[in-house]
């Protein structure tokens, strides 16, 4: 992975390595490929049962696993091959994919098989993280990994911008999550041959054996570096305050949908009848 790298490109140096490359071009579709479709499935939820409930369980659905399995996949991820547990969460997104394509074209109102397959996103997804983010020390070197982690978080923010764009256009246009679920399911399935591609070089690890001591582990770490335990507190109270957005589909369709109506009815008639309305 060693290469000479020209000093003209310091601010894209972590591109310089191949494997760093196609690993971020293959993150970039899985997470585009799942904000297309989280935006499909809190719609279609929404626009079967008509309850606020639903998107709110939505995300219980997929929250639940990871705190169910966060202690398993840690150690996993320590344990066996990084870049094969990464093409496996990658088929199995793909897979969940592929399967609300079905749910849509065979049961389109079957709202508990979507739930089903919203389970098997939160499980893969408690895999994913862990492995994804122990990946990214083997694909540069140590000297470069701040701009490898720079890169990976901008990649990550474009990504989450531009999935629910896409998504909510498709959406639109096809008036249905059908073309969504499958543009998905091709995304993700480039995000897995794109893996295929990675060659990792790593050392030999020492296996520990399992004990309490090394599942919990990063529990200790983390009580004993107090700005590690700060930081993870302060953005665990932001990502569920911010879970609010999943209500999106309830705005956009009764509240975003009458003040749009009221509007065109002031465009629409003559002026002198406009004060009856109280916006």
């Amino acid at each position: 992975m060693q290469e000479l790298v020209e000093p003209r490109l310091p601010g894209r140096i972590a591109f310089t390595y191949p494997d760093f490359s196609v690993y971020q071009a293959a993150r970039f579709f899985i997470v585009a490929a799942l904000e297309m479709q989280s935006v499909a499935v809190g719609w279609q939820v929404y626009e079967i049962t008509k309850r606020p409930l639903d998107l709110g369980l939505i995300g219980l659905a997929q929250f639940l696993p990871g705190m169910l399995l966060f202690l398993v996949s840690g150690h996993v991820a320590d344990r066996f091959d990084r870049r094969k547990l990464v093409t496996l969460c990658y088929c199995g997104f793909a897979l969940s994919s592929g399967m609300l394509w079905i749910i849509t074209w065979r049961a389109s109102r079957s709202v508990h098989l979507i739930y089903a397959v919203v389970v098997l996103v939160g499980v893969v997804r408690a895999f994913n993280a862990p492995v994804s983010r122990a990946l990214l020390p083997q694909l540069v070197p140590e000297e470069h990994f701040p701009n490898a982690v720079a890169w990976n978080a901008s990649i990550f923010q474009a990504a989450t911008i531009l999935g629910p764009s896409i998504g909510g256009f498709l959406y639109a246009f096809s008036r249905g999550p059908s073309t969504v679920y499958a543009t998905a399911t091709a995304t993700a399935l480039a995000a897995v041959f794109s893996t295929l591609r990675i060659r990792l070089q790593t050392q030999a690890r020492a296996r520990e054996p399992v004990t309490w001591t090394t599942v919990l582990a990063g529990f200790s770490y983390i009580w004993t570096h107090k700005l590690v335990l700060a930081a993870i507190s302060l953005d665990m109270f932001a990502v569920l305050l911010g879970g609010s957005v999943a209500l999106l589909p309830v705005y956009a369709s009764e509240i975003l949908k009458t003040a749009l109506g009221v509007w065109a009815y002031c465009v629409a008639h003559p002026a002198r009848e406009r004060s009856s309305w109280q916006l």
